[in-house]
């Protein structure tokens, strides 16, 4: 797929909100969510909305933090993987759970899953994380963000 330019730039078109957005987004950093699972969520949030603009930022930003590149080539399988931890499993099947919402929504079981592995404010930063990176792929993807241009 070759580089070309969105179809909106959001932050000229709806600077308030854009802004607003993005504040909530950093939000999150100073959260107490562990910086590697809060990359692993926003990616597979992204892989599964086919936001091609997020999934290239997120690989690259996770990449860039020190992940191993094997995870992040066996997080669409990360069920079947050996490479995750208890607590990344959890956030993930939420993250999945959130991001689809069939017309069961996230299960008790899910919840207790993730519950039982993070603090409140953990937990927190979850909820928001999920649903702010399902909000920036519902921009991504109709407006045809493309990953960005690297050498």
């Amino acid at each position: 797929m070759s580089n070309h330019t969105p179809r909106l730039n959001l932050r000229t078109a709806a600077p308030q909100a854009a802004k607003a957005l993005y504040a909530a987004d950093q939000a999150i950093l100073t959260s107490p969510l562990d910086p590697t699972l809060r990359e692993l969520v926003k990616l597979r949030v992204s892989q599964l909305n086919h936001c091609v603009h997020c999934i290239d930022l997120h690989s690259h930003d996770a990449l860039d933090m020190g992940e191993k590149l094997d995870r992040l080539l066996q997080l669409p399988a990360w069920r079947e993987s050996a490479l995750f931890t208890p607590a990344e499993r959890a956030a993930l099947e939420y993250a999945e759970a959130a991001t689809k919402l069939t017309e069961h929504g996230v299960s008790d079981e899910i919840w207790a899953g993730v519950r039982e592995i993070l603090s409140d404010e953990e937990l927190g930063a979850l909820v928001v994380q999920v649903a702010l990176m399902n909000a920036f792929n519902r921009f991504g993807v109709p407006l045809q963000m493309p990953a960005q241009a690297r050498g």
